[in-house]
């Protein structure tokens, strides 16, 4: 038996253990889907075959246009009250909770195959908050994932901030005491940290007095994803058109489902589509109502999602992009300026929440020698600039370059289990 660390992401999941770890006391993350070390956090439940499919080949059927069901960035259901609801595939009805619970048994299957060797203890990782501003949702979240941690048969189940595990990987290089501030931005949550951390503190079995602040807020990367499809695509949907009655627009409700991908399958329902043909029926500009009801038909929600989510990857890096949406309409352009003034609030609340934590630690930020970028909104100008922008004397490191949080929960993993 041993044990490993588990990091449970919004849109990826690693697992890593000492097993064949290349030094003693080290941990090594294992191949969770051929050989890459990440699965993305989807699966793909196909109505025609009874099976399943998880990561890039969940991904690969919905794009190919199997019949079936695609659910994705299902971490965004804990700390909600999606967490105990049922939803349809096809013919039957399945819980929230049993589908997280089904893709981490399926992680652990894949992770005791790699290692050879059965897992019975995990530091699972888990965000600063699930819920802002409400601890006894925050603390109902923590121990939903801890029910299906054991349910799917770890005996042994602890949690580690997913930040700290990062700071945690990062020590193993560091040669002098520092300060290190922690970032985060992962699918679904945004996390921070500052932590002191050095040569003479790595081997020490309690660490909670280096943790000079924690703090967390419920945006992510698919937030971004939801407020650039609200501003680039649901108005060629009818979202904030106006309604035959004066002073009224288009309910918002559909448009907000449409965005946010743990919703979109609502929509998919006799109800839904009954009350869009009324929206239809009563709308001043019915054209546009006549799309969102073939989006709802046709069932292209989720590739309208993964159209927003590439051109948002493409802006991180170009000035302009155009949505190939297949729609009775031109394709339309976004430039990275658009996506600055439809995402720019999320990002000024990310900075707010930097500074915030600054505060908490009682340091200044020129007393940070380095800030840590992991997550892949990071790579998104603006949202880099909120984050950084304070400590132009620190040394800004990206994710990659130190290993990824999952490795962090293994060294964590062999301070309290040992194996």
């Amino acid at each position: 038996m041993a044990a490993c660390g588990l990091d449970f992401g919004t849109s990826n999941t690693t697992l890593g253990t000492t097993l064949g770890a290349p030094a003693p006391g080290g941990a090594r993350l294992l191949p969770l889907e051929g050989t890459s070390t990440t699965l993305p956090s989807s699966l793909f439940f196909d109505f025609e075959t009874g099976g399943t499919a998880y990561g890039r080949a969940a991904l690969e059927a919905y794009a190919a246009g199997a019949e079936g069901r695609l659910m994705r960035s299902i971490k965004s259901a804990l700390g909600t009250d999606l967490i105990d609801a049922d939803t349809s595939l096809g013919a039957r009805r399945i819980s929230f909770r049993a589908v997280i619970g089904q893709y981490l048994r399926e992680v652990r299957r894949r992770a005791e195959e790699a290692a050879g060797k059965p897992l019975d203890s995990v530091v699972h990782g888990r965000p600063v908050h699930f819920v802002d501003g409400d601890d006894a949702a925050d603390a109902a979240a923590e121990r939903a994932l801890e029910e299906i941690a054991r349910g799917i048969g770890f005996a042994d189940v602890s949690f580690q901030y997913e930040p700290i595990a990062a700071a945690l990987d990062y020590e193993q290089q560091v040669s002098r005491e520092e300060l290190a501030l922690i970032a985060d931005i992962g699918g679904g949550t945004s996390d921070f940290s500052i932590v002191r951390i050095g040569p003479e503190r790595r081997g020490r079995a309690e660490r909670a007095g280096d943790i000079l602040a924690n703090d967390g807020i419920r945006v992510g990367g698919t937030d971004f994803d939801r407020d650039l499809s609200l501003s680039a695509v649901m108005p060629l949907l009818g979202f904030g058109s106006p309604m035959k009655r004066a002073g009224l627009l288009a309910p918002r409700s559909f448009f907000l489902d449409l965005a946010t991908w743990s919703r979109i399958n609502f929509l998919y329902t006799a109800k839904s589509m009954a009350e869009l043909k009324r929206v239809h029926r009563e709308s001043a500009a019915p054209h546009l109502i006549e799309r969102l009801i073939g989006v709802v038909e046709e069932h292209r929600g989720h590739a309208l999602a993964l159209d927003v989510e590439r051109a948002k990857i493409t802006l991180s890096g170009s000035e302009r992009t155009t949505l190939a949406l297949d729609l009775d309409s031109e394709d339309p352009e976004i430039t990275a300026d658009a996506l600055v003034d439809a995402t720019g609030s999320l990002a000024g609340r990310i900075e707010a929440r930097v500074r915030d934590c600054l505060v908490q630690a009682g340091v200044t930020a020129e007393r940070i020698d380095a800030v840590f970028l992991t997550g892949g909104s990071t790579l998104l100008p603006h949202v880099r600039a909120a984050i950084v922008g304070g400590f132009p004397e620190a040394r800004v490191i990206e994710g990659d370059t130190f290993g990824s949080v999952g490795q962090g929960l293994s060294v964590e993993a062999v301070r309290r289990y040992g194996a």
